[in-house]
């Protein structure tokens, strides 16, 4: 009987025990990142422009940007902003929570990067972790899609009216 009682203790016992597992987080936002952003990096939080001197959110997918002395986030860029060039224009990966609170620190270290247009973007790489930003030039189609006009200006055929539904 002791056997018994002494086997099924180590039975239950042994159900109970929690075998010890291992977790890797791993965080990379590659899929997330605009196809405007520059290439070699598999996580990026913000990117700072310097030739505007603000802000990409990445995960929230804003720009942030000074205006009347407070930082502003929004989905497109003030008209001041109007001749940027995201594709052309030089980005620093910067992985900080809330990165304009240094900006002095930001704007002096990459002060030089202004004006440099020499950077890779993810659109013009055909790179095999990117391959979902780009979509290759061969398997794109054009259609083309004519429209007559009737005369119409509203957009209705004038299938109402009497006759034919041509004008003279």
């Amino acid at each position: 009987m002791k056997k018994i009682i002494l086997t099924a203790a180590i039975l239950l016992s042994s159900l109970t025990v929690k075998i010890a597992s291992a977790q890797i987080s791993l965080n990379i936002n590659i899929g997330s990142q605009p196809e405007w952003g520059p290439v070699g990096y598999d996580h990026a939080d913000y990117y700072y422009l310097p030739d505007i001197d603000s802000y990409y959110d990445i995960n929230a997918h804003q720009y942030v940007y000074f205006d009347n002395n407070v930082w502003v986030h929004g989905g497109v860029l003030p008209p001041r902003f109007g001749n940027y060039d995201v594709y052309r224009s030089y980005k620093v990966v910067v992985n900080e929570r809330n990165p304009w609170v240094r900006n002095d620190v930001y704007k002096r270290k990459y002060a030089s990067y202004r004006g440099r247009h020499d950077q890779v973007v993810i659109r013009d790489s055909h790179d095999e972790k990117y391959r979902n930003h780009y979509v290759e030039r061969k398997t794109v189609r054009r259609v083309d899609v004519k429209y007559k006009s009737n005369g119409n200006k509203r957009g209705h055929d004038d299938h109402d009216k009497h006759g034919n539904g041509h004008r003279d």
